[in-house]
């Protein structure tokens, strides 16, 4: 069993070290580490560069966006399993790699919750509304993002390339894709990785919201998607008027 990391970065020197740290203090050493940088003008390529003899393969070109540089990882990568995380993100501690490895490679995917943090690796918590369901199916995500693209591994020839023609949620509509191409898919019950908060997406809520809704009418009917989206308002309304939080 041995596991592609794919890292896209762009311009992100002062988060991309993090990120690269909880790759190369795994206990499990079988990995292939691809980074996609996107022609940084800052000193992300040095960080690269710092770290080259734990990196596999990386180039430093520009590209179409996000997706497609996660899409020539994708095409780099040789490993039974899979794992997107960007600068900035972490795997959650050292072991848990080994701990997958365990599980054995029988399963088409294996999913876990997400840590949020902010650029001080502030622990921000876990998620309060959407959390993992205890058995995933692609169908699960008419309610959204139920599981973090951080904290799902899936073998390599299950997962999908992500549509370029989606600007700010192709991950969304590629780990549905990717999902209904898997049959045995395993919750860890673990978390298995710290996700950096105020991503692409999230500077462009508006914008992104409308790609959401377009993709999820896309795989599931209206009155699902009609239907799942009044309950979230209706618990995120209840969250908030009970708890007086920031939800993430």
């Amino acid at each position: 069993m041995n596991f592609s990391i794919i890292t896209v970065v762009y311009n992100s020197e002062s988060a991309l070290e993090k990120t690269i740290k909880s790759i190369t203090e795994q206990v499990f050493k079988d990995i292939e580490y691809i980074v996609i940088d996107g022609g940084s003008t800052d000193g992300t390529v040095d960080i690269i560069k710092k770290y080259e003899k734990s990196i596999s393969l990386w180039i430093s070109e520009q590209d179409k966006g996000i997706y497609d540089a996660m899409n020539k990882g994708l095409k780099k990568a040789t490993g039974d399993y899979v794992w997107f995380l960007n600068a900035g993100d972490e795997i959650y501690s050292s072991d848990i790699l080994s701990f997958i490895n365990t599980l054995g490679n029988d399963a088409d995917a294996y999913y876990g919750e997400v840590e949020y943090i902010d650029e001080d690796g502030k622990n921000l918590g876990t998620r309060t509304l959407k959390k993992p369901p205890e058995n995933l199916s692609w169908r699960d995500l008419d309610k959204g993002m139920v599981v973090s693209h951080q904290s799902i591994i899936v073998k390599r020839d299950k997962a999908a390339y992500y549509n370029l023609h989606y600007k700010y949620c192709s991950d969304i509509d590629w780990m549905i894709r990717t999902l209904k191409n898997c049959q045995t898919i395993v919750n860890t019950k673990k978390i298995l990785s710290k996700f950096l908060i105020g991503g692409y997406s999230k500077k462009n809520i508006i914008e992104s919201n409308r790609e959401r809704y377009k993709i999820l009418r896309i795989h599931f009917s209206l009155y699902k998607v009609l239907k799942s989206h009044v309950y979230l308002s209706v618990k995120f309304l209840k969250y908030y008027f009970t708890n007086k939080k920031k939800l993430y």
